[in-house]
């Protein structure tokens, strides 16, 4: 089955297939990186207050504070995304049924995917087991992102090992930098 694509003055036939992975592709980008966003980020967060001997409660606000404000980010920020790629496809002469974009979707993938990774490291890192909360952390974070960076590559039928590796080499060097900025700060001086 063919759908007509209109650029302008050309118009031209694209296999449904196609189109449908194009939309499939703008969904599943968004969920990749809200819930990568998610884990990453406030990994981050969490390990570099906790990397200054805070106590529990405030890690825990401070993870709290960044799942809120990194979820309403991320969502709008895919919504205004989307929505300048929608306007240029219909600048471009695309009638708005042959727009790909989907500003909502993409919208609300994000924010939810962005708070659901984000809950991982905020409830390995503010557990009951403090004396292990760091280790524990850095193990859930990996496990998270090597399960998110399989599923983007298998959705994608993309290659699996560099999805992986991709996914927790960043987030590694994420916390890393994150507990030692939390480490040479955190030091009190009386």
């Amino acid at each position: 089955m063919l759908a007509k694509v209109t650029n302008g003055h050309k118009t031209w036939t694209v296999p449904q297939k196609e189109r449908e992975l194009e939309i499939k592709l703008n969904w599943l980008r968004a969920a990749v990186l809200g819930a990568n966003d998610g884990i990453v980020s406030v990994a981050g967060v969490v390990m570099g207050v906790a990397a200054t001997g805070a106590q529990p409660q405030t890690v825990l606000i401070a993870g709290v504070a960044a799942v809120v404000a990194g979820a309403i980010s991320m969502g709008g920020g895919e919504y205004v995304s989307v929505s300048a790629q929608r306007d240029s496809e219909l600048a471009h002469g695309r009638t708005a049924t042959q727009v790909n974009a989907r500003p909502w979707a993409a919208a609300w993938s994000s924010f939810v995917a962005f708070s659901a990774g984000a809950i991982l490291p905020l409830v390995a890192i503010t557990g009951p087991w403090e004396s292990i909360r760091i280790p524990l952390t850095v193990a859930a974070v990996i496990t998270a992102l090597g399960f998110t960076g399989w599923w983007a590559a298998w959705a994608g039928k993309a290659s699996i090992p560099k999805s992986i590796f991709r996914n927790v080499s960043i987030s590694v060097l994420t916390m890393g930098f994150s507990y030692l900025i939390g480490s040479l700060l955190g030091v009190a001086i009386l």
